[in-house]
């Protein structure tokens, strides 16, 4: 099986935050790490989680970074699905639309986010929570 996590589902797991998928979370990293799933992180992700990181000191966020990496396939995309995504206005935050393209271009089965609302009828890539893919 093969998924895209979305910023924020990494973002857990890499800062072990409080949230109400935390356990979830852990249990599907293990999973990639295992290679029982397939997973893949959008390569915008990244330039993301530094900057949402920017308080830490650089070794930690380049530590996260390199983390993220070794577990998990680097999904971009192209220029024209990039162009698509930026067209598509049922989206209603582009980074989500950014995140539908790469999932798309990884040959996702599932979108593992905490914020399914978003992708919910716009997507192709059916969209879970971490538990609702945990409970397959």
């Amino acid at each position: 099986m093969r998924v895209l996590i979305d910023t924020n589902v990494a973002l857990t797991y890499l800062s072990g935050r409080e949230d109400p998928f935390s356990n979830e979370v852990d249990i599907i990293m293990r999973k990639c790490a295992e290679e029982k799933i397939e997973g893949a992180i959008a390569l915008h992700s990244l330039s993301t989680i530094w900057y949402q990181t920017r308080k830490l000191p650089e070794e930690t966020r380049r530590d996260w970074i390199r983390q993220i990496c070794e577990l998990l396939t680097v999904s971009g995309t192209n220029n024209d699905a990039v162009l698509a995504a930026i067209n598509n206005n049922e989206f209603k935050d582009f980074e989500d639309a950014l995140q539908d393209c790469c999932a798309a271009s990884f040959q996702a089965d599932y979108t593992i986010t905490a914020n399914v609302r978003d992708f919910k009828s716009v997507s192709n890539i059916p969209a879970l929570t971490p538990k609702e893919f945990l409970e397959l």
